[in-house]
């Protein structure tokens, strides 16, 4: 004969689950914030603050779902002398991690752009830096809503 416990939990049992579900609440969110994309853009750029403009990210303002967004970032660039984009880095504000990308170019690579997919579990903002060979630095923006964010689908 199997014996089932009493549904009645004890004191001691009703605060640690208490305890437990005040310890989530107060947990650090799983989301970057709009500060450690900062500090992760100012660590790509060693300091230096990149001009507005030359770069192109081009994603849809609109995602019914954040599960897989098609991703295009081009740079303006004749890929020649210092006008030579060497590499190319990608930031969000609101997923687990700021950083998305980093892209190397070289002579060989013909034209600065990348295409990819992301994930995205929110609305945000969208940011690509590029790394020019003179050391300086250009960048693009955009705001997307997410109506269904990536990980509300995993649950």
């Amino acid at each position: 004969m199997i014996r089932c416990p009493s549904h009645t939990p004890t004191r001691r049992q009703v605060i640690a689950a208490g305890a437990g579900f005040a310890g989530l609440m107060l947990a650090p969110s799983a989301q970057a914030t709009p500060q450690e994309m900062e500090k992760a853009i100012l660590a790509f750029t060693g300091g230096v603050k990149p001009k507005e403009g030359r770069v192109t990210v081009d994603i849809p303002v609109l995602l019914e779902s954040g599960a897989s967004v098609p991703t295009k970032v081009s740079v303006q660039s004749a890929m020649q002398g210092d006008d030579f984009v060497t590499s190319l880095a990608v930031f969000n504000e609101k997923n687990p991690q700021p950083n998305v990308a980093v892209f190397h170019f070289s002579a060989r690579s013909g034209q600065a752009a990348v295409q990819t997919r992301i994930r995205l579990g929110d609305s945000q903002k969208i940011v690509a830096i590029a790394k020019m060979r003179d050391g300086s630095y250009y960048m693009g923006a955009i705001e997307v809503i997410v109506t269904l964010p990536a990980c509300a689908e995993d649950a």
